[in-house]
């Protein structure tokens, strides 16, 4: 048995999925999707095993024929393998089956869950191994297929799907059926779909941004520049392969900020600051276009592959629209999520290096911001001892040379050894990927704003302050550097005067919002007690879920509103941000 991806059943020596054609019935009463999964073969036939997590199985046939099968224990990571015996050279088979009301990659909202308040929703998330809550299949990066699809839903609900359309008809009573086509090879990861209230308003020829009635206009408005942003990230990494690049903003409880399903990236709400001071999450999730989705990781121990990648390439786009200082600031926000994370992994200092070692543990476990701001600091030593130049010309080879494949951390090694010969010793290559932590000599960022911010937070408790009229025109990235600089606790007047002066309880951006709630929570500053209670009950977003419980955990007062918040908010929430908010729970002092 060859298994080359420790989170999957997935064997090579079996016959290779190409293809699927989906046809499933969204029973919102139930909380299921129904219907079949044909996947179309490579033309071995024999044992095939497929990845299943919660999955009833009806039935199983190829050529007409039933098809013997047979569903292995459960594993608490893996799920459950379902293992089919096909006929010799069958080019397919279809399975018959159902999901659970509780599949991890489907979250089913009421109507009172959504931003309409009318009608129920229902998104898709299958990163890291979801997928296979949602369809039987080879759960691996390694595989990659193309798709049909038909999602049969309630009438006057829309399906989107990050895929073409293939349009639209009749169902049964009450019911519509809406058709898709994939024609570009994906992982299994990046199956998209969601069912809702939805409108569309077009941004350019290629663009569409998708969300509820509520919400479509403030979005249409938020992501106006998103051509901008492509037509940059085209001059750097070469053309778009995807066709077009749509949005669908979902309700609060989208535990991610962004999901980079092709041709439909997946977006919090979270984002309409209504100052279009958050669209660089766009940028992040577009640069995905190329490094993640064209070329992706083979499995998830080589997930820098897809996350450090994408943040060096979105802050190349951020740099070339913005200019270098607006560079700096994201590389500096991104320090603060890196130390915070090199900080929670102290005792698990092997989940600190890019490439990891994961067998018998779950991705979503691991999952943190290490891979994305450590592996973009190992590709711009890369870049600085290359010259830009240079390691410009090696990124749009690599993009060319595995353009629609899936590779380990040893092909990208050797590929640059083969590219830019002893580059890798010169930059200390191994240090980045199996050593813990940051080297010594990583990349620094700095600029003459930056420093100014830091010293001025440093000298807080000196007594020095901003002057709050200068500090009006500071922009949110500004503010969020200087919030982060500053002690971690602070007097009650601190806070107060911090809050008036900034006026922060009652801002609209959530990355400043969430640091300045944290910092008022470790200090147990009970005036912004409501806005925390308020924001945790709402917002399921994992980034900002996580540090609030852990601030709220500091003080008596902060933790006994933490297990009272929870208790209300937890059934709303995503099952992986519901996850993320009790373990931190359960570390939190008595």
């Amino acid at each position: 048995m060859a298994r080359p991806d420790p989170h999957s059943h997935f064997d090579d020596s079996q016959p290779r999925t190409r293809r699927w054609r989906l046809r499933l019935r969204a029973d919102f009463e139930r909380r299921i999707l129904a219907g079949t999964a044909e996947l179309e073969l490579d033309g071995r036939g024999g044992v095939l095993d497929l990845d299943t997590k919660g999955l009833t199985i009806l039935g199983a046939a190829s050529g007409g024929a039933a098809v013997p099968f047979e569903l292995g224990p459960d594993n608490p990571v893996l799920g459950r393998r379902l293992r089919l015996s096909l006929p010799a050279a069958a080019k397919s088979v279809s399975v018959e089956y159902e999901t659970s009301p509780s599949a991890a990659g489907l979250q089913w909202l009421g109507p009172e869950q959504t931003a309409g308040k009318r009608r129920p929703f229902l998104f898709s998330q299958c990163q890291a191994i979801h997928a296979r809550s949602v369809v039987p299949c080879q759960d691996s990066p390694a595989v990659r297929v193309t798709y049909e699809a038909e999602l049969d839903v309630p009438e006057g609900l829309t399906a989107v799907m990050g895929a073409g359309p293939a349009g639209d008809a009749k169902g049964g009573p009450g019911r519509r059926v809406f058709k898709f086509a994939m024609p570009q090879p994906i992982p299994s990861y990046l199956l998209a779909l969601a069912v809702g209230a939805l409108e569309g308003r077009d941004l350019s020829p290629r663009s569409r941004v998708w969300a509820e009635p509520a919400t479509v206009e403030k979005a249409a408005w938020e992501f106006a520049g998103v051509e901008e942003m492509l037509r940059a990230a085209e001059s750097l990494f070469g053309p778009y392969d995807w066709e077009r690049y749509d949005m669908l903003v979902l309700p609060p409880s989208f535990p991610y900020g962004g999901m980079e399903n092709p041709r439909m990236t997946f977006l919090t709400p979270t984002l309409l600051a209504g100052d279009r001071s958050l669209v660089d999450v766009v940028a992040h999730e577009l640069a995905h276009s190329w490094t993640g989705n064209l070329v992706t990781n083979a499995n998830a121990e080589h997930f820098w592959l897809n996350e450090g990648f994408t943040v060096w390439a979105e802050r190349r786009i951020l740099k070339k629209l913005k200019g270098p200082e607006a560079a700096s600031m994201a590389w500096a926000i991104g320090q603060k999520a890196l130390d915070d994370e090199l900080a929670r992994f102290r005792d698990k200092p092997e989940l600190t290096r890019l490439r990891l070692h994961l067998e018998g543990v779950d991705p979503d476990e691991a999952f943190s911001s290490v891979p994305y701001e450590k592996g973009a600091r190992f590709l711009t030593a890369l870049e600085r001892a290359a010259g830009q130049e240079a390691f410009d010309r090696f990124v749009k080879e690599y993009l060319k040379r595995f353009r629609f494949q899936s590779l380990t951390t040893e092909q990208f090694l050797a590929f640059v050894e083969e590219k830019l010969p002893g580059l890798l010793a010169k930059v200390g290559a191994a240090a980045w990927l199996d050593g813990p932590g940051l080297p010594e000599d990583a990349p620094r960022f700095a600029s003459p704003r930056l420093d100014e911010l830091s010293a001025l937070a440093s000298a807080w408790r000196d007594g020095r302050r901003p002057d709050p009229a200068a500090a009006k025109a500071w922009s949110p990235a500004e503010l969020l550097i200087y919030l982060q600089k500053l002690p971690k606790r602070l007097p009650e007047a601190d806070c107060a005067w911090l809050d008036e002066t900034f006026a922060l309880t009652g801002l609209g951006n959530y990355e400043v919002l969430v640091q300045w709630l944290c910092l008022a929570a470790a200090s147990g500053y009970a005036p912004a007690f409501p806005r925390i209670r308020a924001l945790l009950s709402e917002v399921g977003r994992m980034k900002y879920v996580r540090p609030l419980y852990q601030a709220l955990g500091q003080t008596p007062a902060g933790r006994a509103l933490a297990r009272e918040v929870f208790a209300s908010a937890a059934p709303a929430y995503h099952a992986l941000t519901r996850r993320v908010a009790e373990s931190v729970l359960a570390a939190a002092p008595a």
